[in-house]
């Protein structure tokens, strides 16, 4: 079979043809469309194009290239093109490539909405997160009303894990910080107090601010960055996964079988680690005491056992169990409301640890008013 060729021929005065002839492939030289060009100009009477295959060989894409060409020649001469004599091959390639033209408005644009539209869409939006976070709280506690009177289904063995997991293996990161923030309360607050010769109230100091507050803020702010975004990605992943939807199915509560034994787990932990972090932060402000002030090790310690009272010590651990309620809800919540991609359990979990960390915040702001205001 000889090259790719091609030919004119004119059947009166309006209707063209086109003989296709020997072997269109890629690697043999194609004829251009500049010889229909030429015919187009030299007859412009021409209504109609015609193609004749007979002598056609092997054929590929070069081909469709080619009457592609053609077809563009045409365009605004009012000249149409029959393709009844191309291979069905062809027609049938033809015909989807064209079949969804290109849309002249297709380019989007792009509207900004008013400032009273968004302010509306955010308030809107803030309703329905106040009122998921409603139904959620009213959710656990139910679930946890059921827990109590035995009717709560999740398995003991989950609750023991999740123990561990708030507890113990969170132990290593409580003591790094807690034992800093005491070091850094006796740092600063000894430079102050190195004026008035009081070094020795130092313990005051880093007794009560742990103890009271600080103790119970920075372990409520750990978790929340470790534990409640953990929660947020695991449930996040098995909201991807469909498997709380398969729960469901099989008539197993989410809230009781995933949120319950977390929530109780950490709000359990939470006291015993306020009190280790408050161990922590006094042993770090002793080391600045004692090891650049020269002040006596059991001067430090009387010091510090004559400035915490019960009354501290009380709030401290009730501060860290209010803290464990909030960051379990708020990572578990939010890993209920995660979406079903990949991207969506990342934005989770970093939705869990600001709303964790901002309720914890709020939650010290209330309590240390009532206690102001209750003389405690």
């Amino acid at each position: 079979m000889s090259d790719a060729a091609v030919h004119f021929s004119l059947t009166g005065e309006e209707i063209l043809t086109v003989h296709l002839k020997g072997k269109w492939q890629m690697e043999t030289d194609i004829p251009s469309t500049e010889t229909a060009m030429e015919q187009l100009e030299r007859h412009p009477s021409i209504k109609r194009i015609v193609f004749n295959a007979m002598a056609l060989g092997s054929w590929d894409s070069s081909l469709v290239i080619f009457l592609f060409g053609i077809s563009k020649l045409v365009l605004g001469r009012k000249i149409q093109v029959d393709k009844d004599g191309l291979p069905p091959g062809v027609r049938q390639l033809m015909d989807l490539s064209t079949a969804v033209p290109k849309r002249e408005d297709a380019k989007q644009s792009v509207s900004r909405a008013g400032f009273f539209s968004r302010v509306g869409s955010d308030v809107t939006d803030f309703a329905k997160s106040t009122g998921d976070l409603v139904t959620f709280i009213g959710a656990a506690f139910d679930a946890f009303v059921r827990m109590v009177t035995g009717r709560a289904r999740f398995r003991a063995s989950d609750l023991w894990l999740f123990l561990q997991e708030a507890g113990a293996q969170a132990v290593p990161i409580v003591s790094l910080i807690s034992f800093l923030v005491g070091l850094i309360l006796a740092f600063v607050g000894v430079l102050q107090l190195s004026m008035f010769g009081a070094e020795v109230y130092v313990a005051d100091l880093v007794g009560i601010a742990m103890v009271r507050e600080m103790g119970a803020i920075m372990t409520g702010i750990i978790m929340a960055g470790r534990t409640g975004a953990a929660y947020a990605a695991q449930l996040g992943t098995m909201q991807v996964n469909e498997e709380i939807d398969a729960l469901e199915t099989l008539a197993v509560p989410p809230m009781e079988f995933l949120v319950l034994p977390r929530m109780v787990a950490l709000t359990l932990m939470m006291p015993f680690l306020v009190l280790y972090a408050n161990l922590m932060g006094i042993l770090g402000g002793a080391l600045v005491a004692v090891g650049m002030y020269n002040i006596n090790i059991l001067v430090y310690l009387n010091r510090t056992k004559a400035a915490i009272g019960l009354n501290d010590l009380f709030i401290g651990l009730f501060m860290g169990a209010v803290f464990g309620v909030l960051v379990a809800l708020s990572g578990c919540l939010r890993g209920i409301q995660c979406g079903r991609s990949a991207s969506a359990v990342g934005d989770a979990a970093t939705s869990a640890v600001v709303t964790g960390i901002v309720a914890i915040i709020i939650a010290t702001a209330v309590i240390t008013v009532l206690c102001s205001i209750l003389g405690i």
